[in-house]
Order: C-alpha cells, then structure tokens, then sequence
C-alpha cells in the first residue's frame, strides 16, 4: 500500500494519502486543512480518490472534506455514531468555537469490522470510542491509522463533549493493543512522533504501562 503522510491546517492533522499501487485507486484519510496541497500529493502519485475517511469527526479532521469532495467526487465515510453524535445541534455548536468547517453529511456510514476497499487494498474498521462515540481507526494488515485514539507516546483527550476514558482504554486494550508487535501505528497527530509501533506502544506508553 502506497502510504503519504502529511502534517496539515491551523491544528497539526497526520492526513493521509492511500494508494492501490497496482490499480491507482485511493483514498484520504483525515483532511484537517491545506487542501490543495492533499490534491498535489494525490496528483503526484496519480490516485483517483474513491474515498475520504474520517477517522472520527471532531473539525479538525474534516473541515478539508466539503473542498476535496467537490473537487474529487469522492465519497466520505464516517462511523454511524459520530455522524449521529456530530449532528446533534448543540454538539454542532459546542465544536463551532473551533473555527473551522463541518463534514457534511457523510455518504457511507460504517461500524466495527467493516471493510474499506479501494483497488486490490483493503482497511478494516475497528471502532475505538472514547475519544468520540464513533471514533474508528483502520487497519490494513500492516498498518493501523489510528486518528485521535492512539499517539506516539499518548492518547487522544476524553474531555470534550462525547468522551469517555474508561470506554477509551478499553477500546485501545482489547482492539489495537491485540494487533501484532509490528503493525506500524500512524497517528491523527505527530505530538511525540509521525509513527510508532504496537509492541512499542506497548513497552513504552505512559498512558498504557501506567494504567
């Protein structure tokens, strides 16, 4: 799998680019910003984008999929209960102070153990809430792009509205921390590190070898 990571808009999103290497196919994962930059990476590598993922919905990591929708034609998939969660008026609101642009409404709803396929590619939806109710991260086999659940040396923030930290470390321990050793961990924010690994996650995590 063709893999580009890019750090974009006021907020410091991981977006990335995901490519079928054999048949072009792709995919955007996280859009936070800087959308014109996002379609010179699909350019480059010659994608035509099927798809834009929203690891979970909080705007900083879909204020860019209204732009790159109309731009790409592409379809954007979100968890059943983040787009639930998120269109609540006061949720809406209270996400308003941010600053930056709502997802509109997502054309693909998905739940845990879903498959995404773009090309002869393959991301398998594991449902992570805690961070949001519908927070999801993708795993294709190798790889696992894990949003605001899981950082290089950190977790995501349960304090907004929609969060819960039991909920959260249960989700981290029973669905991502399970993977193998090797899976390479890339994160919604590159706040210790643009990627890690399980087993290193594992071993080295304060907020998992401390709990």
């Amino acid at each position: 799998m063709l893999i580009r990571q890019k750090v974009v808009g006021s907020m410091a999103v991981c977006c990335y680019v995901l490519g079928c290497e054999e048949t072009k196919k792709g995919v955007i994962v996280d859009p936070g910003g800087d959308e014109q930059a996002i379609l010179a990476v699909c350019k480059k590598e010659g994608l035509t984008i099927e798809y834009i993922i929203a690891t979970h919905g909080h705007p900083d990591h879909v204020c860019g999929n209204r732009i790159l929708k109309e731009a790409t034609g592409a379809k954007i998939i979100m968890h059943s209960d983040d787009e639930l969660f998120f269109n609540k008026p006061e949720v809406h609101q209270y996400f308003s102070m941010l600053g930056l642009e709502h997802s509109p409404p997502a054309d693909i709803l998905v739940k845990d153990g879903d498959t995404i396929t773009f090309g002869k590619q393959k991301l398998k939806v594991i449902h992570t809430p805690g961070h949001t109710p519908g927070g999801i991260c993708l795993y294709s086999g190798s790889d696992v792009f894990t949003g605001d659940t899981l950082f290089v040396g950190g977790i995501g923030r349960t304090d907004f509205p929609g969060g819960d930290m039991a909920q959260f470390m249960k989700a981290i321990r029973t669905k991502l921390l399970v993977l193998p050793d090797e899976t390479v961990v890339w994160p919604g924010h590159g706040y210790g590190g643009s990627k890690s690994t399980i087993g290193v996650e594992k071993r080295s995590n304060p907020f998992i070898t401390g709990a």
